[in-house]
């Protein structure tokens, strides 16, 4: 390769790692994995290696991959958070051995686990905990104090009030709580977390730090910054002392006195992946002694004193037997393939999520093939690719029958997925019935997911309909339902009766229709057996709606599931026609926002008598605008309103406009 050539592979290496490095630290959305990931750098190593002239100051290689956010104040770090020089082999590993007894004599080294997390600063004066903060470049990051305020392993006041001290951690997600996390997202029609370390930085990084409290986050310290009041002479001396102010350090270590223990320590603590509940991404190995790492010093960007070896992906070859279709609680069909069962990172795999029709057909998987499975993350399998094809094999095609209730399934233009829409499909039982008695939707206060999973699980539930039959004896002998709670939640049953359309209309859970368009619905058409009978064409010239909106509406009405349950639901007293007529039409044709925390009204209250008076709530935030209502803590809104010379109104000047 020459210069030129040379020149044209490293710009476009710069471009694609910056890119990646945006998607993994700042968006949370990685679309690469780790070893594809590490394999663009150690190229882009190689050609500077090659070319040194081609190195500025901006290269990749030159600085830390994370950046700061706006949403957070920014932090400055006094005692730099470096990343790690990366090996990938044992005789790398020999290398790095090599270069740190040209500096230092009989080193002590200690292994200990690679956590992949997020990497954050803790600190503490007079043992009390009073800011923490995110990498970020490392030398500034983000303040996420109170989010780190609601991990129960951070520890609010040390064991002693030592003067200051400054530890570096990994903030992680359990596999245990990432999967219950998952299910929750699915359950809430969310995009779920691509893998643990995605999840935790995600959350980490939430503007509401009660989402964050929800999340079930942990941390494991394993650095001493910096540090006034005591005096620490090595790494496991550290560590010890971490342990004993109330950290939560690293689970398992080792000091090696030679490089041949550390390899030994290193292929250990790789047959442990797979077996822990956390995720790891390698073995990290640090020289023991703090002097020795005052002479070894650092690089621009790496210390000199640590090494982290990644573990490549385990790839291992095996047969699919079988595909099978799984109804999800959102209704989308997944396939699922079954293999010849083999061990990968630790465990046996012998399932693996073929996501959808788009992946299978771009990767060509038939039944019968041979391929190559890995596990994502140390966590998920996944089929790299495809060895070869059973002789006459046929191409893979998706069901188009719902294999849970025999309904015809759909796929909307644009997406990927293929989805069953029947409103009484037993796959999607609890999904529907939470989201039917949600705030935005019937409003039935008192029955959360854990009662209606009570309820489903007791066969008390096949549909939203049952819950109008509902008894106060049927729900009393339910874990936490007493008779008062169950006379209340049948008074709440009951009062849903008199909801306004658009509330059932949005219960209904129509692809594409969310309370907005319920509203628009509800109001043009006025009552349910209209919107039965509307065309297309008539649906679709509501303002407001599309052609794929209006398509959705007149498929899901369409279907002779619809008209059983809305019987069912009239024959239970449930309203079917919309109350809200607007005959005082004060805000017509004005914009409202809505930020912060309101004195009395929450957000759908003043939605509502926005509405009720003719006028818009939106979103966000733009010249259109003509008032932000604006309540306690309120945000970027605010500040944008400002800016833009909005008039900023509170609930006491909105009482007064109404």
């Amino acid at each position: 390769m020459d210069l030129k050539e040379a020149e044209l592979v490293h710009k476009q290496l710069c471009e694609k790692i910056n890119y990646h490095n945006k998607k993994y630290y700042t968006e949370d959305a990685p679309e690469i994995d780790d070893y594809e990931y590490d394999m663009l750098y150690r190229k882009l190593q190689q050609i500077e290696a090659d070319f040194p002239e081609l190195i500025t100051s901006d290269s990749p290689t030159q600085k830390v991959g994370g950046a700061t956010l706006n949403t957070f104040s920014p932090v400055v770090h006094t005692v730099p958070m470096e990343s790690l020089h990366d090996s990938f082999s044992e005789q790398e590993l020999m290398d790095f051995d090599r270069r740190v007894r040209l500096s230092v004599n009989n080193p002590i080294y200690i292994v200990e686990p690679k956590f992949d997390g997020l990497s954050v600063s803790l600190e503490y004066h007079d043992g009390i905990f009073t800011r923490g903060s995110t990498r970020g470049d490392g030398n500034v990051g983000e303040d996420v104090t109170q989010n780190l305020r609601t991990i129960r392993t951070v520890p609010l006041k040390l064991t002693e009030p030592i003067p200051y001290i400054e530890v570096r951690g990994e903030v992680y997600m359990s596999h245990k709580s990432f999967f219950e996390l998952c299910e929750r997202q699915e359950l809430n029609d969310e995009k779920p977390f691509k893998n643990p370390r995605n999840a935790a930085a995600g959350s980490l990084r939430q503007k509401n730090s009660k989402i964050t409290a929800t999340r079930v986050l942990d941390i494991f310290v394993f650095n001493v910054q910096q540090i006034n009041g005591a005096e620490l002479k090595n790494h496991d001396e550290s560590l010890e002392f971490l342990n004993k102010l109330g950290f939560t350090v690293p689970p398992f270590y080792t000091a090696c006195d030679t490089i041949d223990k550390v390899i030994e320590e290193v292929r250990k603590i790789g047959d442990m992946r797979g077996k822990l509940d956390y995720s790891i991404d390698g073995a990290v190995i640090k020289v023991n002694s703090f002097s020795h790492r005052d002479i070894l010093g650092s690089t621009a960007k790496f210390p000199k004193w640590a090494e982290a070896f990644k573990y490549p992906p385990e790839e291992k070859q095996t047969r699919l037997l079988d595909i099978e279709i799984n109804v999800g609680r959102t209704g989308v069909l997944t396939p699922t393939g079954i293999f010849e069962p083999i061990t990968l990172a630790g465990t046996t795999v012998s399932r693996c999520v073929l996501h959808n029709q788009d992946y299978i057909d771009e990767k060509d998987i038939r039944i019968g093939d041979t391929v190559i499975l890995r596990k994502a993350g140390e966590i998920i399998p996944e089929v790299v690719s495809v060895v070869s094809h059973k002789e006459n094999s046929n191409k893979y095609v998706m069901p188009e029958i719902c294999p849970s209730c025999g309904v015809k399934v759909n796929r909307e233009e644009g997406e990927a997925a293929i989805r069953c829409t029947n409103p009484e499909c037993p796959a999607q039982l609890l999904r529907h019935i939470i989201h039917f008695a949600s705030r935005d939707a019937m409003d039935i206060d008192g029955l959360g997911p854990a009662v209606i999973e009570q309820l489903v699980n007791n066969k008390l539930l096949s549909s939203p309909a049952d819950l109008y039959n509902l008894t106060i004896n049927q729900l009393i002998d339910l874990e936490r339902m007493g008779k008062k709670s169950s006379q209340n939640l049948i008074d709440a049953i009951n009062k849903s009766k008199e909801n306004d359309l658009y509330r059932l209309v949005f219960a209904l859970g129509i692809p594409h229709i969310g309370l907005k368009a319920a509203k628009l619905l509800s109001s043009y058409f006025n009552n349910i057996d209209s919107i039965f009978h509307a065309a297309q064409e008539d649906i679709a010239s509501i303002e407001g709606f599309g052609q794929i909106m209006a398509h959705s509406v007149y498929e899901f009405f369409g279907q002779p599931n619809t008209a059983h349950l809305i019987g069912r639901l009239r024959d239970a007293g449930v309203n079917m026609a919309c109350k809200t007529k607007v005959d005082d039409y004060r805000f017509k044709g004005k914009v409202f926002v809505l930020t912060g925390t309101l004195p009395t009204l929450t957000r759908s209250q003043a939605t509502e008598i926005i509405e009720k008076f003719g006028g818009k709530v939106s979103g966000s935030v733009s010249k259109k605008t003509d008032y932000v209502l604006a309540g306690e803590d309120a945000g970027s809104k605010l500040l944008k309103a400002q800016k833009l010379g909005v008039e900023i109104i509170s609930e006491d000047d909105f009482n007064s406009m109404i």
